[in-house]
């Protein structure tokens, strides 16, 4: 019953909020350009708030756990090619190919990983979702490029790569990313105060209004988030889809994680050198078994694919993530991982 109830708790935070942000788009409390200037806000500044807060707040540089990284590093690309053999045997339109890859190893970490990350384990493992994006975010966006031209003719737009790999660099959740790291590197080298064992200028010991507003940022970067996607929701099925949507779903919500997680937890006991436990194990959840990312479909129509498809996989893995979710969460509880 614990275990059923750690779960739920970990799971209906993000459903409730997400849900009320569609019931306040249907009644027509919030609208099209509220959302829009919401969700600008919590991509450029709340979210990078609250990565750069995590990484700040981390102790040490040596607290890192290179091996969690790596093997969410590993885990995308292992996706990347499980989307390319289904877009190869399952689907036939050019146009589909590329969106169900990107739909298979693309997750929406930043809007429902981070909060989930944080339901399960905390600040700890906030922190370790903030070191994963630093690789995680830009290497999916590398991928998606990859994905949504390799399938297309008409592709061979000038500069597309480059425009890519600025958009990459000039993300806002990476250089939030970099900043935390520098200034976790910085804080290395101040002295220590002898007295209190702290170093003798920290921003939240010297300048405390300063590192409280940054916090309080931060904070409100994960609840506007969910309310933001829910407002963006419109359910409906294309017929001609089903097929292609019935596969996504699969690929995404349950092949996806059921691979990696396994994978995950069998390395840590094959493997010495592999240390993942409470404190990653979210972090590694959030990555692999959060629906399909809402910036695939936008990528999508920019670079002309079909982008039908791609509203439909955000949709409706985001919706039946609520069930894969909680069995996932249910599961590494079950077997105390987390």
């Amino acid at each position: 019953m614990d275990t059923i109830l750690y779960s739920l708790n970990a799971v209906l935070p993000i459903l409730l909020l997400v849900g009320l942000g569609y019931f306040l788009k249907r009644v027509h409390f919030l609208d099209a350009d509220f959302l829009t200037h919401a969700n600008r806000f919590v991509f450029r500044i709340a979210l990078p708030t609250l990565l750069f807060v995590t990484i700040y707040q981390i102790d040490q540089l040596n607290d890192i756990n290179w091996p969690m990284v790596l093997f969410a590093v590993g885990g995308i690309l292992f996706l990347f090619v499980l989307g390319l053999l289904f877009a190869f045997v399952f689907i036939k339109d050019p146009k589909q190919k590329g969106v169900l890859v990107q739909g298979v190893f693309r997750s929406n970490y930043a809007i429902i990983g981070i909060p989930l990350a944080q339901a399960i384990g905390g600040f700890e493992a906030v922190a370790n979702v903030a070191l994963v994006s630093a690789i995680a975010v830009p290497l999916m966006n590398i991928l998606s490029v990859v994905s949504l031209t390799m399938f297309v003719e008409d592709h061979q737009t000038p500069g597309t790569f480059r425009k890519t790999l600025v958009k990459v660099i000039t993300n806002p959740l990476i250089i939030a990313v970099f900043l935390g790291l520098a200034a976790l590197w910085i804080r290395s080298w101040i002295p220590i105060d002898s007295t209190t064992g702290l170093p003798v200028f920290t921003i939240e010991h010297q300048i405390p209004f300063l590192y409280l507003a940054i916090t309080w940022v931060g904070q409100i970067a994960s609840p506007l988030a969910l309310i933001v996607l829910g407002g963006t929701f419109e359910f409906f099925v294309i017929k001609d889809l089903k097929r292609q949507i019935i596969l996504g779903v699969l690929a995404r919500n349950l092949m996806a994680p059921a691979l990696t997680l396994t994978l995950a937890v069998l390395m840590t006991k094959w493997i010495e050198s592999v240390t993942l436990g409470p404190d990653q194990y979210p972090a590694l959840i959030a990555l692999f078994a959060s629906p399909t990312a809402v910036a695939s479909a936008i990528m999508a129509a920019e670079m002309d694919n079909d982008k039908r498809l791609a509203v439909q996989l955000v949709v409706w893995t985001t919706t039946l993530s609520v069930v894969t979710i909680f069995f996932t969460v249910f599961v590494f509880r079950s077997l105390s991982l987390i």
